[in-house]
């Protein structure tokens, strides 16, 4: 690799922020066997509870701390219910009609920082703290009670059957387990002072630089390999690069950017790239608050000038299609082929213009939108832009940090706001978390993430989805997920625009132990192992 002087000041300013942090020294992390460093592509950690993460890189840190009643295994999806495995809890059972659900705890888990085993009791307070608050009571809004039968069982009971309950709320980063008792005690403090189960418990929260984990010798199963983890911010693509190849950091989230696989293996061809499959779904909101966009033409013209699957292939080998929301191997995805005609929206700037026209816009509209300086927001945002362009979209595209962005977001300030998450197999938490009127975003932060409105200022899919979670059978749930895609193709208060792989890209010299199939934007480090170069 050539280095620039540019380049040398961008790993410089790295190598400082590294100095002195956690137990690696910088410039030292590939010749030390017991550390794994994580280089993180944002500014700073903003939460270490798993209730409060709105970031989704401060999950790293959360997905080596805390743990759930049961899980996938480590790389990939469960897509069935009998593909999850014992965690917390050992074993379960659920009631004919999927809405009583009791656990049998395993016994003598114990949390981190001396806060002694858990029971019980604090399976109970984790499940109604993120019911009542934090980021995804939305879809925990069907939970109706979660009791304690004696200090070793729970029974959770629903309001409507749920047969996908294991996937949709039990394994879900915000019903993790915390210890009540840390968390009664620290109160606000939680939140950079994380008390958990998982193999690895924090040591240090540093709100400019990251954090640190260490090895949680009292762990129930089998103890992490690597003693030490720490996930270091560094927001600067290229700083974040350079600390890669330079044996800075183990780790990295990728570049989701075309071309950045190819341009690293050309570097060094030692690196290994590891992609989750659909990974990130890429939605853009048309806020149906911010004229022109409350008229289902302009909203026409605008999916007739977005080329899709060139936005897909510009990111390849990440990205990937939506005919709709769900990509078409998905329940409820579809292929282009197989939808009605006019739903398709092939790519057509001449039909978008003539859609404009209709709407009263002839010479086309101007209008200004958010995005994150994030890869694979800024990537992708940039492409929409040039191609909405030759259709008369002048879009004014103000790029922030991504912290601030997603604030931005929360707060309703932004008219095509692009969004990206993991989901699983389970149509119904897109559609809870960036369709239903409940998750109305707030000018106050206080709302959801339904950044178009819909639902509230046009009627929604709410009927569709509630009828979704009491089906008792997977085909019934499956039709009714369906309903609902074809439902927003026709009012497309919402754009699936692709999907992309969460991508990392690691020194040769690690190996996480397990092949990364699919699943969340995070995995655990703690069967990883690591030998000196």
């Amino acid at each position: 690799m050539e280095f620039s002087r540019r380049n040398m000041l961008r790993l410089g300013v790295a190598t400082a922020a590294l100095a002195g942090f956690g137990g690696a020294r910088a410039q030292d992390a590939s010749r030390n066997a017991d550390v794994i460093r994580m280089g993180i592509a944002a500014k700073g950690p903003r939460s270490s509870d798993p209730n409060l993460t709105t970031q989704g890189s401060d999950n790293w840190a959360t997905e080596q701390i805390y743990e759930q009643l049961v899980r996938p295994e480590d790389g990939t999806f469960a897509i069935k219910p009998e593909e999850f495995l014992p965690t917390l809890a050992t074993s379960w059972n659920s009631s004919p009609d999927a809405r009583t659900w009791t656990f049998q705890l395993r016994q003598g888990v114990q949390f981190h920082k001396g806060f002694g085993e858990m029971t019980s009791e604090d399976v109970v307070y984790s499940f109604k703290r993120a019911m009542t608050s934090g980021t995804n009571t939305t879809i925990l809004s069907n939970i109706a009670d979660v009791v304690a039968n004696g200090p070793y069982q729970v029974t959770i009971t629903l309001k409507s059957p749920d047969a996908l309950f294991l996937g949709s709320s039990v394994f879900n980063n915000n019903t993790s387990i915390v210890s009540k008792k840390a968390a009664e005690q620290m109160g606000d403090a939680f939140g950079t002072d994380a008390v958990g189960t998982g193999p690895y418990e924090l040591v240090k929260f540093d709100t400019q630089v990251g954090t640190v984990m260490k090895r949680h010798d009292g762990y129930w199963g089998q103890k992490a390999k690597i003693s030490t983890v720490e996930c270091v911010y560094i927001a600067d693509t290229s700083a974040r690069t350079l600390a890669l190849l330079s044996g800075d950091i183990d780790i990295m989230e990728a570049v989701r950017a075309p071309g950045w696989v190819a341009s690293m293996q050309q570097r060094d061809p030692s690196l290994k790239i590891d992609m989750t499959v659909p990974g990130s779904f890429n939605t853009l909101h048309i806020n149906l608050t911010r004229k022109p966009f409350d008229d289902l033409k302009v909203r026409q013209a605008l999916m007739h000038a977005i080329d899709r699957p060139a936005v897909a292939q510009a990111l390849a080998p990440m990205g990937g299609t939506m005919a709709g929301l769900q990509p078409d191997f998905f329940p409820a995805g579809f292929k282009t082929g197989d939808l009605p005609e006019e739903l398709r929206y092939p790519y057509d700037p001449d039909k978008a213009k003539a859609l404009l026209a209709e709407a009263g816009h002839p010479d086309g509209i101007s209008f200004p939108s958010l995005c994150s300086q994030r890869e694979d927001y800024s990537s992708t945002m940039l492409i929409v832009q040039e191609q909405i362009r030759l259709a008369g979209f002048n879009m004014d595209l103000r790029i922030e940090d991504h912290t601030a962005y997603h604030a931005d977001n929360r707060s309703d300030k932004n008219t095509l706001a692009m969004h990206s998450s993991s989901y699983p197999p389970i149509p119904t938490q897109l559609y809870f978390q960036q369709l239903s009127a409940q998750s109305e975003v707030k000018s106050d932060g206080k709302g959801g993430g339904n950044y178009s409105h819909y639902g509230v200022v046009m009627p929604g899919i709410d009927d569709l989805l509630s009828q979704a979670l009491q089906a008792t059978d997977f085909a019934t749930y499956d039709g009714l997920c369906r309903k609902i895609e074809l439902q927003v193709l026709r009012d497309l208060p919402l754009i699936g625009l692709s999907t992309l792989s969460f991508t990392t890209a690691r020194r040769g010299n690690v190996d996480l132990g397990y092949p990364i199939k699919s699943g969340y934007a995070r995995w655990r480090f703690h069967r990883a192992t690591k030998t000196v170069v």
